[in-house]
């Protein structure tokens, strides 16, 4: 028994470094990718990266290299942005005046319930075409005179309906 587990953990050893050898000699150690470009013929085979040996080169001074980083960062020319091209001329029509005519008093009210007669109260700036009072208007103005006049103008409904009416 202790022979078949010492087997088969050789095999999961051998399994699991078979892919390590099977690598290219061109193959990217780095990253575990491996070369699969074929060099084109009458070319040299690269050298690997790792195995090329570069001299060290010397510090520049300390003047050098701030020279080197300031020159190497954008441009020396100063860069305005390009002006804006002119107007097209376009003027345009100007807007016609409305004039708005003072809204019309209604004539006064005579109120059957209590015998009196009630002057309405001016009509607002109506919303409807050229400042005329709409019929929410005109609800909306008996609505507000039967509260202004109270117990004068009777049954409130009965003098709301009328005065929309009128």
């Amino acid at each position: 028994m202790r022979a078949l587990l010492v087997l088969a953990f050789l095999l999961a050893l051998a399994a699991l470094a078979a892919p390590a050898t099977a690598a290219e000699p061109n193959a990217d150690p780095d990253l575990g990718i491996p070369d699969i470009m074929k060099p084109e013929p009458g070319t040299k085979p690269e050298k690997p990266p790792n195995t090329e040996k570069r001299p060290k080169a010397e510090k520049p001074a300390k003047n050098e290299r701030i020279r080197k980083r300031a020159s190497t960062r954008g441009s020396s020319v100063i860069v305005r942005p390009a002006p804006l091209p002119p107007p097209l001329r376009y003027r345009p029509q100007p807007a016609p005046a409305i004039m708005a005519h003072p809204p019309a008093v209604p004539p006064p009210m005579l109120v059957p319930q209590t015998g009196q007669v009630l002057p309405n109260l001016p009509a607002p700036v109506g919303s409807g075409p050229n400042g005329s009072e709409t019929y929410q208007d005109r609800a909306a103005r008996c609505a507000h005179q039967a509260g202004v006049y109270g117990s004068q103008a009777g049954n409130r409904n009965a003098y709301v309906g009328g005065c929309i009416n009128q």
